[in-house]
């Protein structure tokens, strides 16, 4: 018999202090709000200021209030210490409950994480989010698609709106390559931290992405297909029955080449202090 462990659940501040079961009835009861996710090593962030300008544009479209990037950077660098974690997975929630004239910032820190090795595959399921700029929490459409999926035998959603057309997936940015430089569906979608930075890192390389409109019907156009999140990025081998580079060696180096791009595009951004 073998058993799993659950992993221990995040330290939780709020407003720089640890939450108390009032502060958590602001997330449990009144939900509305907006965050980002980051990945912390040594006390730094990759694309931090790309963060902090998230959740400053967030707070003034849904709160009309501005949010300090600098109180922001002392409510994380204050919950790390709380922890004990130089390293870690951070996100930072603003909320605005009834009545209150501040955002309230919950800052959320567990042990870092990085992206499971291995391809992925993903099941196409027709479904886009609304107000999909906005990263926000308790999003049902995702959850209960990945859960869908999950039970298909994929490892993620792919998220696509009405005539196939691809945005994103569940929780990630997918990108696809079609054999002289990266696509990005466009489409309205969430542009992820990491997918900001591959843009930029690719750029600075001499291989700038595009923007393309990417349909299921399309997908055998492409070839290979990628995703990425704040943890990391991680080739897909199929998508629905499509495979990607499946058994073809020639392909397969390909993808490889591809992805070692992608990472050195990636790991070229510089690391900020928190």
């Amino acid at each position: 018999m073998t058993t799993t462990t659950s992993p221990p659940p995040p330290y939780v501040e709020m407003d720089g202090h640890p939450a108390t079961e009032d502060d958590l009835r602001v997330p449990a009861l009144f939900g509305f709000g907006h965050f980002t996710a980051m990945q912390v090593r040594d006390r730094k962030v990759r694309g931090l200021g790309l963060h902090l300008d998230r959740l400053e544009r967030a707070n003034r479209e849904l709160f009309q209030l501005p949010l300090d990037g600098g109180r922001v950077r002392g409510l994380v660098r204050h919950a790390l210490d709380s922890a004990g974690l130089r390293d870690a997975s951070v996100r930072v929630h603003g909320f605005l409950p009834p009545g209150e004239s501040r955002t309230r910032v919950m800052v959320t820190v567990r042990e870092p994480a990085a992206m499971a090795p291995g391809a992925r595959s993903l099941m196409s399921v027709p479904y886009a989010r609304t107000v999909p700029h906005i990263k926000r929490p308790g999003e049902f459409g995702q959850a209960y698609y990945g859960m869908l999926a999950a039970r298909a035998g994929f490892d993620e959603a792919l998220l696509t709106a009405p005539g196939g057309v691809v945005t994103e997936g569940a929780v990630t940015n997918v990108g696809f390559w079609e054999g002289t430089s990266v696509v990005w569906p466009d489409a309205p979608a969430l542009i992820g931290i990491t997918m900001a930075l591959l843009e930029r890192g690719l750029a600075a390389a001499g291989e700038p992405s595009v923007r393309r409109a990417v349909t299921l019907d399309g997908l055998g156009a492409y070839r290979g297909a990628f995703i990425c999140n704040s943890q990391g990025i991680a080739p897909v081998r199929r998508i629905d029955a499509v495979e990607f580079a499946s058994g073809d060696g020639e392909m397969e180096r390909e993808m490889a080449g591809v992805m070692g791009r992608l990472e050195a595009a990636y790991g070229s951004a510089s690391a900020d202090p928190l």
